[in-house]
């Protein structure tokens, strides 16, 4: 993982953790990088982060694919909804502070809502396409 892609993984967190619309939605649980066993529902992980070179012939850059997924009890379809358009709205086209990197972009690519195979869970998955520049690079 680069330092840009954990700069940018680090900023996400801090904004959803500490935004109340989302909070409140997801009661006492957190946001994971992975859960505890058990852990009760509702709550988020982070989830996989794919990386490519966006560098051109002059500039460096890195392309960051996101994945955030959302987990609700199967009968709470209106709140993984809810909890990822939150998400959305917290997210998409914001202009994060990513340490040491300049955010060229951050943008919402989709979301899916399904019923895991276990039959009581409903899992959201939400995927965020991200752009970054080095700070030193931006400013020259």
């Amino acid at each position: 993982m680069t330092a840009a892609s954990w700069a940018l993984q680090r900023s996400i967190f801090q904004t959803l953790s500490k935004a109340p619309a989302l909070t409140s939605l997801l009661g006492e649980a957190e946001i994971y990088n992975k859960p505890l066993q058990g852990q009760a529902l509702p709550y988020m992980t982070l989830g996989q982060t794919v990386n490519f070179d966006w560098s051109t012939g002059t500039d460096d850059g890195t392309e960051h694919d996101l994945t955030l997924h959302v987990w609700t009890s199967a009968d709470s379809a209106e709140k993984v909804h809810e909890i990822m358009d939150t998400v959305k709205t917290l997210l998409h086209d914001r202009p994060l502070s990513v340490g040491g990197h300049y955010l060229a972009n951050l943008r919402h690519e989709f979301a899916e809502a399904r019923i895991d195979p276990d039959g009581e869970t409903m899992h959201g998955i939400v995927r965020y396409r991200a752009v970054t520049e080095p700070l030193q690079q931006v400013a020259a």
